[in-house]
């Protein structure tokens, strides 16, 4: 399955993911991090987490330090 492996400095680079979805998704929470689908979903995150982001577009959002644009479209959300 197509996937990205985040390199030390963080970048991530397209390659093939050995891990089931489960044992992903479940490691990303470990890191304390999780995929949006799109901005829609990261604003959705942040309310859930009981963030003040009233009054923030969308760009707002994607230039959080937080918030990392994934090439395929997605977000990468690492908690600060």
């Amino acid at each position: 399955m197509p996937g990205y492996i985040f390199g030390a400095a963080g970048e991530a680079v397209s390659g093939t993911c050995g891990r089931k979805q489960e044992e992903a998704e479940e490691f990303l929470s470990d890191c304390f991090a999780t995929v949006c689908e799109n901005l829609k979903e990261v604003r959705a995150y942040f309310k859930e987490e009981g963030a003040d982001i009233a009054g923030m577009s969308s760009e707002d959002l994607a230039e959080q330090a937080e918030v990392f644009a994934l090439p395929d479209g997605r977000y990468l959300i690492v908690e600060a």
